[in-house]
C-alpha cells in the first residue's frame, strides 16, 4: 500500500469475549505490541490480541472518525462488522493481507 495508511483494527481475546478497536499508522507494527504485551493496558490485561477485522484508510481524519462510529455502535454491530469480512475469525497477524 502506497501513500499514507492508517488503519482501524479490532482485537479480540481466544474466546472472542473481549473486544477492543484502534487506530494505527503501521498496522503489523501495533498489533506486534499488543501481542507482545509491550504496553502495558486494557489489551495486556485481558489478553486482547488477535486481530479479526481492519480497514485501511489514506487520511488520519477519516480512520479516527471511523474508529469512533464503530465504538459508538452496539457489541452486535461489531460483531456484524467482523462476521461480514472474517466469518471465520481468523487471525489477520498470520496473513499478508496487512502488509
Amino acid at each position: 500500500m502506497s501513500g499514507h495508511n492508517y488503519f482501524i483494527y479490532i482485537l479480540t481475546n481466544k474466546n472472542h469475549t473481549v473486544l477492543y478497536t484502534g487506530v494505527a499508522n503501521n498496522l503489523r507494527k501495533r498489533v506486534y505490541e499488543h501481542k507482545e504485551k509491550i504496553h502495558k493496558g486494557f489489551t495486556a490485561k485481558y489478553n486482547v490480541d488477535k486481530l479479526v477485522y481492519f480497514e485501511h484508510y489514506a487520511n488520519v481524519n477519516d480512520a479516527i472518525a471511523r474508529e469512533k462510529q464503530i465504538k459508538a455502535g452496539s457489541r452486535q454491530k461489531i460483531l456484524d462488522l467482523i462476521n461480514s469480512k472474517n466469518p471465520t475469525w481468523q487471525d489477520y497477524f498470520f496473513t499478508e493481507e496487512i502488509d
